[in-house]
């Protein structure tokens, strides 16, 4: 098992965010291997993220899918937009918003 992450920061709609990806998190003896994904919310700490209501998601996948983006933080921007479409993130959002003046 390799655990050696790459650190990428990215700015996405005003949050800051922080990528930690492994393309080897394991490999698997027919040469294959699956890689790891770490997406946090930094500043605001903890602030909900289309992805994730805690500001934190793990996520395992073929390091294929990372390439093709160019790279952890473009795909991470990708999904990122992509959740932010659906009705269930602008609940959310506003839900947290709402709390955020009081």
């Amino acid at each position: 098992m390799m655990k050696d992450y790459e650190f990428h920061n990215l700015t996405w709609r005003g949050i800051e965010i922080e990528i930690r990806w492994t393309q080897s998190w394991v490999e698997f003896d027919d040469g294959t291997s699956m890689g790891h994904m770490e997406i946090r919310s930094i500043s605001p700490k903890k602030h909900p993220l289309p992805l994730t209501e805690t500001g934190y998601r793990s996520h395992f996948m073929k390091a294929d899918a990372i390439h093709e983006y160019g790279g952890p933080a473009n795909y991470a921007e990708a999904w990122l937009d992509e959740e932010a479409k659906t009705p269930a993130w602008q609940q959310r959002l506003a839900d947290f918003r709402q709390l955020a003046l009081f």
